[in-house]
């Protein structure tokens, strides 16, 4: 039997404010709200990716562990685009040598790490070879 297909991917995280977590990832981000269930709201973060927030009293007042990983060429212009927001950012867009990638890292409402990056390995969907020159 051959393996079935994986049509859409929902990371689930957890919040103790779910109108912050949604004024933050609708009016900041930008992100289209696809399906409110009451306690848990649903963005569309790419074409066929999503993240999900759940109202949960449990939930750690800054997680660690996680981070929220976005993928895009445009790091500089979402840097600016959240600066003008007035998102203050842990880390301005720099290259990392190390995993040949150009991010920087932002914290949402509930601590969560997200980062903004460019990857730079041609063997990355969207990737490109020439990172010494394109940043």
């Amino acid at each position: 039997m051959t393996r079935p297909p994986i049509h859409q991917q929902v990371t689930f995280l957890y919040t103790r404010d779910l109108p912050a977590t949604a004024h933050f990832y609708e009016t900041i981000m930008g992100l289209t709200l696809v399906l409110d269930q009451g306690d848990c709201r649903i963005y569309r973060a790419s074409r066929d990716g999503y993240l999900g927030f759940c109202k949960r009293a449990a939930t750690p007042e800054r997680p660690t562990g996680i981070i929220l990983t976005l993928a895009t060429p445009e790091v500089d212009e979402w840097y600016q685009y959240l600066s003008e927001q007035g998102i203050v950012f842990e880390k301005a867009p720099t290259f990392n040598p190390e995993y040949n990638i150009y991010h920087c890292f932002l914290r949402d409402p509930n601590g969560y790490l997200i980062e903004i990056q460019r990857f730079f390995d041609p063997s990355w969907p969207g990737g490109s070879q020439a990172a010494e020159t394109e940043v």
